[in-house]
């Protein structure tokens, strides 16, 4: 009778493990009730396997106990060889992006951020319970980067309560809290989920104000020369944006960076006061300064400005003869930066930036007060700065002349500079405070100087790491030094376009070709054997 009832056991206890295998894997919401089953299985088993201790007594002394015992260690070592494999494989995961755009993989930015988490980040998924294995892949390499990141995946209509607590009204919502703070993303992109959790950790939008009034770039613009695209990536970092005629009005209290791109003409003297007035008090610069023209404009208050903060722009043009530029599809009159200074803007930077029309920006040595300036962007070394500037933009053809006033290779064309703040800084606004568990950043005076304002314009901005390099040097001016890295991109398009003829080519080649030529290694084989 006993025997009977731990033979039902036993069939009982294989029951609950396979029926904890398949629960795992085809309904991971009750993995927990699956690992209950699976323990209570094996134990069952056990149970049944301890009863037949007579049966398994008398085995070992039957003459084949021998090769029964060699089989069974054998077995016992396959299982813990399987074991220890599974073991190291759930602790020292690694894994392999080998697509062309690393879509699968996190960006820096995204690592960054989660390395950085201090306090645990609760995720929540509201979705059908079908359309969860969507949102698994992208969020579980957010869980492998950080322990402190954490998901939940919730059946929005099977749980309507909670989907009611969260007002959820979308299915496909993603819900994001941390210290007492909640961001949601509509979708499993990188880009959306870094957004969130970049406005989750900054939740108070800093300002950039653009100056307007002497033929800047305009952010608003969706023209090749325009800034739009690269306003749209600054709104994904947690900024606002605005243009600023400071000819007309003072400086904003909530500025957090001040841009000056592409200025065509000269600020006015009365503009310079205030911009060195903001500097001095720990105001933060981004000055984006183009080649001059074939006639030169003077601008004599800009360049002032420069050079209090011991940095020079050069009246020239940069040449790059090194072919680099051929493989953005450009010429000589864009270089191209692949290597940068130790600075916290280029720290780790691998990619390659170019610059259309750049002039040089030098930083220049002995500085005084605490303004040392330091180079942070250079050509390569078969570059030069062209000092006849109307030959090359009249012929476009130029050779390398030192003795003419050419400065060789390689080139500066980007400066960055810090320094204490010289006059002690008016109490913050609201915008500036630090978020709940952050410390406040020490004041300090930026200043971002670039030979070069096209870089970030709209029909450049696909090159490699100009979106990068600029919004480095945002965040970097705008004291967040946690935002500075690689952003997350978009997965290339390699879809093939055929055309017409192509199309009707391989219709033929597949549905015509590659038959007949199977009939015929056929029949040639069936000719050949008679």
């Amino acid at each position: 009778m006993v025997k009977r009832i731990l033979g039902v056991l036993s069939y009982v206890g294989m029951a609950l493990v396979f029926g904890a295998l398949i629960v795992r894997g085809r309904f991971p919401e009750y993995d927990q009730y699956a690992i209950y089953a699976a323990w209570t299985g094996l134990g069952l088993v056990l149970l049944y396997t301890l009863g037949q201790w007579r049966e398994i007594v008398a085995y070992f002394h039957e003459r084949n106990a021998r090769y029964g015992a060699v089989a069974g260690a054998g077995v016992v070592i396959v299982l813990g060889i399987l074991i220890a494999v599974n073991y190291l494989s759930n602790r020292r995961n690694t894994r392999w992006d080998l697509t062309a755009n690393k879509q699968y993989s996190l960006s820096e930015q995204s690592v960054k951020l989660l390395q950085g988490l201090t306090a645990p980040v609760n995720v929540y998924v509201f979705d059908q319970q079908t359309n969860f294995d969507r949102f698994r892949p992208r969020l579980q390499s957010y869980a492998y980067n950080s322990k402190q990141f954490q998901v939940e995946y919730i059946d929005a209509e099977k749980y309507p309560l909670r989907a009611q607590q969260y007002k959820i009204d979308t299915l496909g919502t993603v819900v994001m809290e941390y210290m007492g703070r909640t961001e949601r993303a509509t979708s499993d992109s990188e880009q959306d989920l870094t957004n969130a959790l970049i406005k989750l950790l900054n939740p108070v939008a800093r300002k950039i104000y653009f100056l307007a009034g002497h033929g800047e770039k305009d952010p608003a613009s969706s023209e090749r020369t325009g800034y739009s695209s690269i306003s749209d990536i600054i709104k994904r970092d947690n900024y606002q944006f605005d243009k600023l005629i400071l000819a007309q009005q003072d400086l904003p209290a909530d500025a957090s960076v001040i841009a000056i791109a592409g200025p065509r003409t000269d600020l006015l003297p009365g503009e310079g006061d205030k911009l060195k007035a903001y500097l001095a008090k720990g105001g933060h610069l981004f000055v984006m300064l183009d080649p001059p023209d074939a006639e030169p404009v003077p601008m004599p208050v800009l360049e002032g400005l420069l050079k209090e903060w011991s940095i020079t722009a050069g009246n020239d043009i940069v040449v790059d003869v090194s072919g680099v530029g051929q493989l953005l599809g450009t010429d000589a009159s864009v270089p191209v930066a692949a290597k940068y200074s130790s600075h916290p803007i280029t720290n780790g930077f691998g990619v390659l930036t170019a610059y259309p029309l750049a002039r040089s920006i030098t930083a220049v040595p002995g500085a005084t007060g605490g303004r040392v300036p330091q180079t942070i962007i250079e050509t390569g070394a078969r570059s030069w700065a062209e000092s006849n500037v109307k030959e090359l933009r009249s012929t476009g053809k130029v050779e390398m002349d030192e003795k003419g006033g050419d400065k060789p290779g390689p080139v500066s064309i980007g400066v960055a500079v810090s320094a204490p703040v010289e006059e002690p800084p008016a109490p913050e606004s609201t915008d500036k405070k630090p978020a709940e568990g952050e410390s406040a950043p020490k004041p300090e005076s930026r200043l971002v100087v670039i030979g070069d304002s096209d870089f970030a314009t709209n029909s450049a901005l696909g090159i490699q790491g100009n979106r990068d390099i600029f919004m480095n040097s945002v965040n970097w001016l705008a004291q967040q030094e946690s935002l500075i890295a690689i952003r997350p991109r978009d997965a290339a398009d390699r879809r093939i376009t055929l055309t017409a003829f192509a199309s009707t080519v391989m219709f033929w080649f597949s549905i015509v070709g590659i038959p007949a030529m199977v009939l015929g290694t056929g029949v040639f084989t069936w000719w050949r054997r008679r």
